[in-house]
């Protein structure tokens, strides 16, 4: 079974208390360091690369974001704090979690699972054409399958994905860095706004593409591409 090696980093003894015994119940994780000086777990990450970090937001000389925007080689985070108005900065730091103090059983169980499901994505071998996706939205890290989305929106520095059913997920990216994320024959980008799903194009008449639930406007400058695509 794989296990994620992690390290704690709190200024707090109980909360190493807290996060130990979480800890325990979980064989997934092995927790190999905890520390309450913010420099030292630093200088642990520098030369002890590890897969998950919980860490604290609020700490003396160096606190918990600026700790990960200074890390080159980032695991995944998680966030421990008794703050929820530094949610934001975590979300921009692509944490996997945020869990408010005191830390809830469950909601550490949910934070874990998480994890384990983003280390098996980004570390499966190649086996195709991947079938989903991990986006964050809401301050949530989610796994989205790609049979769900219809058409992708560009909205300056997000995007809204829209789904074939349920409502549109918001996600703080931009289209060209979510575009690279998703497999070329599947979608295309038809206008500087727009990345629809090529399965789910009813028709293209002129300038127009019409997809299950809408209609959308094809650019002069990607017009070419997609009647080659089209042709196939």
């Amino acid at each position: 079974m794989t296990t994620l090696k992690c390290i704690a980093i709190d200024d707090e003894p109980l909360a190493f208390l807290v996060i130990s015994k979480l800890a325990k119940a979980f064989p997934v994780l092995n927790l190999v360091a905890t520390f309450d000086d913010p420099i030292s777990g630093a200088e642990f990450l520098r030369l002890n690369p590890v897969d998950l970090l919980f860490i604290d937001i609020n700490m003396p000389d160096i606190n918990g974001l600026q700790l990960v925007r200074s890390l080159q080689e980032k695991p995944m985070i998680i966030f421990t704090t008794a703050h929820k108005q530094f949610a934001l900065d975590s979300y921009e730091l692509d944490a996997i979690d945020y869990l408010l103090k005191p830390i809830d059983a469950e909601r550490f169980k949910k934070a874990i699972n998480k994890a384990v499901d983003y280390h098996a994505f980004k570390h499966a071998k190649p086996a195709g054409q991947e079938e989903v996706i991990y986006i964050r939205s809401e301050y949530r890290l989610m796994k989205l399958n790609l049979e769900e989305i219809e058409y992708i929106e560009s909205m300056e520095d997000y995007c809204r994905i829209h789904l074939v059913s349920g409502k549109p997920l918001m996600t703080l990216t931009t289209l060209k860095a979510l575009l690279e994320k998703l497999p070329g024959e599947r979608f295309k980008r038809i206008h500087r706004s727009y990345v629809i799903a090529t399965n789910k194009v009813r028709s293209v008449v002129n300038k127009k593409v019409t997809l299950q639930t809408t209609e959308l406007p094809v650019s002069s400058s990607y017009l070419s591409s997609l009647s080659e695509w089209v042709k196939r």
